[in-house]
């Protein structure tokens, strides 16, 4: 059960193991994308096609003819869940007419439960992050925990890079660890509910800059929306995504210009600056900031303010 990139790495590893028999896949309907809202599967669908598995698309997975269907296949001997960033709750009409149900969650547990977790840690700006393999309970993402995996966030880092190099540690710890787990020779740990933080989903208010913020808060809030939902601030009565930027020194009103050239535009923050990479001002597509200084940007001057 999955939905994302993250989810199908998941799959993908499972599958080319050869150690297990998926009975089904089951991941979120498909969905209009683009400007021409084309309906469009899921990365997890495409592996399941691609390897000829059933697929089951619920809406909504609680009372659906699609939650019988599967209870019926959690009768078989040994049949159980994994779950990868599928996107709903399970029931636990499901739970507990299987045989396991275990999740790869992409944060190191009990920090970050939720559905926003590499978001969340980016911004917060976190050095190290993880992947927890763990029991399904009828809580959010407090399940025992069987095992976890975690690697350096370096600088360079956003939500994409991280949500690829986190699906490779999952997908690597649970192939390592739960033949282990099903063969009873781990056992899980208790998660400490006094350490556990929540991460849900961006709200749209959390997407706009605040440029009386600190440098490195703002770049931490770009990098934890890039490329989705996407940090913005407002320039020239238009909203205007922000999708790189760096860090470094200057100082000035806060979401005023302080710097400009050819190639570069730095802003002021409420400490230090900032100097920005890659943009997209309203009703065009993403850009190099030099692009945009070339463009539209030319009439830009110090003193000019972002955010207003």
């Amino acid at each position: 059960m999955g939905t994302p990139e993250f989810s199908a790495t998941v799959l993908k590893g499972i599958l080319e193991s050869g150690q297990y028999e998926v009975l089904t896949v089951v991941t979120q309907p498909d969905r209009p994308v683009g400007r021409k809202r084309e309906l469009k599967g899921t990365p997890v669908k495409a592996v399941a096609v691609e390897h000829g598995l059933p697929v089951l698309q619920p809406e909504k997975l609680s009372g659906s003819e699609e939650l019988e269907k599967l209870i019926a296949l959690g009768q078989d001997e040994g049949a159980g869940i994994i779950t990868a960033a599928f996107g709903q709750f399970l029931p636990g009409k499901l739970l507990d007419n299987v045989a396991f149900a275990v999740n790869v969650h992409a944060s190191l547990l009990p920090k970050y439960r939720g559905g926003a977790p590499i978001h969340y840690a980016l911004m917060n700006d976190e050095k190290e992050m993880g992947v927890t393999l763990m029991e399904m309970v009828r809580k959010m993402d407090a399940g025992d925990m069987i095992a976890q995996g975690s690697i350096p966030v370096l600088e360079t880092d956003n939500v994409g890079s991280m949500f690829e190099k986190l699906a490779v540690v999952g997908r690597d710890l649970l192939l390592d660890k739960f033949p282990a787990y099903l063969a009873g020779d781990i056992k899980p740990e208790a998660q400490d509910e006094s350490q556990a933080t929540f991460s849900p989903n961006i709200a749209p208010e959390e997407e706009v800059i605040d440029w009386t913020k600190s440098a490195r808060e703002i770049f931490n809030q770009i990098r934890g929306m890039n490329p989705w939902p996407v940090a913005h601030t407002t320039w020239n009565d238009g909203r205007f995504k922000i999708y790189e930027a760096q860090e470094t020194e200057g100082a000035g009103q806060a979401g005023q210009v302080i710097e400009k050239t050819k190639k570069s535009l730095v802003i002021a923050c409420g400490k230090g600056a900032l100097s920005l990479k890659l943009v997209q001002p309203a009703g065009r597509a993403k850009m190099e900031v030099a692009n945009f200084l070339n463009g539209l940007g030319q009439k830009i001057e110090i003193g000019d303010a972002f955010g207003k």
